[in-house]
């Protein structure tokens, strides 16, 4: 892909969220909540899901807002609860400084983005709402227009088991129900850690002589299950084990789980706090 397909986003670049989803939610579903349409209004929370990078000059007003968002600024302004998640992408790195958290797989996983959505340009800051709107992330309202639009799916019951079999791995144990009905199409359950309270100096690039503060960053993302025909009351198990960075801080450190089809489409969220040890 050529660096004339990148861009890095102020405000009002992007496509509206409104026709991203309409265009979105054509698409067949793989998975569906078993719920009227008033209990998913009362349901779960919103997975929003921001593209970064310390390389570009509009990430970290983005950063700043997400992180807002995630600590409940905008409670009471009928934001629906959220879960944020902050994917720092790798594309920028030629431009004077490489992102320390920046990754192919997050650029990966914005490129299925910007597919299933259509569009034309992979940017950031982006923010990708429930996998079916986007906007761009450092525009407040149409940030919370989408969030307020998405639809809502119940929470999973997961319960959580911790364990450090190594002073480098964690291994967590899920066992709960997804409380969405997954068809013969099937979805994935993902599972994300994520690591808050960030600050880099950054002495080049774009964002040369700034101090950057980033909040939910992803650090490692991996698959629970595939499930396939299933129903949403059913109890589901497995395992993983994430290996873990040199500064690893469990205090400082998150998990979200989810459910994903193959039109990248979320249908229910979950978070975690870890403990201490």
């Amino acid at each position: 892909m050529g660096r004339r397909l990148f861009a890095c986003f102020g405000k009002g670049l992007s496509s509206s969220p409104s026709s991203s989803s309409a265009a979105h939610e054509k698409r067949t579903s793989a998975a569906t909540a078993d719920l009227s349409a008033e209990e998913q209004r009362k349901s779960g929370p919103v997975l929003v899901e921001l593209f970064s990078s310390q390389g570009c000059t509009t990430s970290p007003v983005a950063e700043l807002l997400l992180s807002r968002l995630g600590r409940g600024d905008f409670n009471g302004s009928n934001v629906p609860p959220v879960v944020v998640l902050a994917f720092h992408v790798d594309y920028w790195d030629y431009m004077g400084w490489k992102d320390p958290y920046g990754s192919s797989q997050w650029t990966v996983r914005q490129k299925a983005y910007i597919e299933a959505l259509r569009l034309d340009t992979m940017f950031t800051p982006q923010v990708v709402v429930q996998g079916m709107a986007q906007c761009v992330g450092n525009d407040e309202n149409d940030l919370l227009t989408s969030i307020k639009q998405a639809p809502r799916y119940a929470a999973p019951t997961f319960q959580a088991t911790f364990e450090r079999p190594s002073p480098d791995s964690l291994q967590v144990s899920l066992t709960g129900a997804l409380r969405t009905k997954v068809d013969s199409n099937g979805a994935n359950v993902m599972v994300a850690l994520y690591e808050s309270g960030l600050v880099t100096d950054c002495p080049s690039g774009e964002n040369k002589g700034r101090v950057l503060s980033n909040d939910y960053v992803v650090r490692r993302l991996e698959k629970l299950c595939t499930v396939k025909d299933v129903p949403a009351k059913k109890t589901i198990s497995g395992t993983i084990t994430f290996p873990l960075w040199q500064t690893f801080n469990a205090t400082k450190c998150g998990m979200v789980v989810f459910i994903q089809n193959s039109s990248h489409q979320i249908f229910g969220s979950q978070k975690f706090q870890l403990p201490d040890n």
